[in-house]
């Protein structure tokens, strides 16, 4: 699957963008018919230790998935919005499933 990677106020590195990558492209597994997205990487500017923020678009056909997760490392909030637009492909792909039946 395409993604377009963007850090805002700083710069990725190669091996972060390869880990989210990897980590997205195993959503097809899930559902076939993801188009493209895109994922925004951001540092909030707070005084706690979680500011950094991922959040991810998803395209298929007549839909976008949208999660956004924070925590202490780009890693991690990687992994969780990878969980969440995980469990909304399944429950969207079971109501398709079910509408065509």
């Amino acid at each position: 699957m395409k993604l377009q990677m963007h850090s805002i106020h700083f710069d990725a590195d190669q091996k972060l963008i390869d880990f989210i990558q990897k980590k997205a492209d195993k959503l097809d597994t899930f559902y076939d018919r993801i188009l493209d997205g895109e994922v925004y990487m951001r540092l909030d500017k707070n005084e706690r230790n979680e500011n950094k923020i991922v959040e991810i678009k998803l395209n298929v056909p007549g839909k976008q998935f949208f999660a956004k997760h924070q925590t202490d490392s780009f890693e991690g909030a990687a992994d969780e919005a990878i969980e969440g637009l995980r469990r909304q492909i399944k429950k969207y792909k079971e109501k398709v499933v079910l509408a065509k039946q």
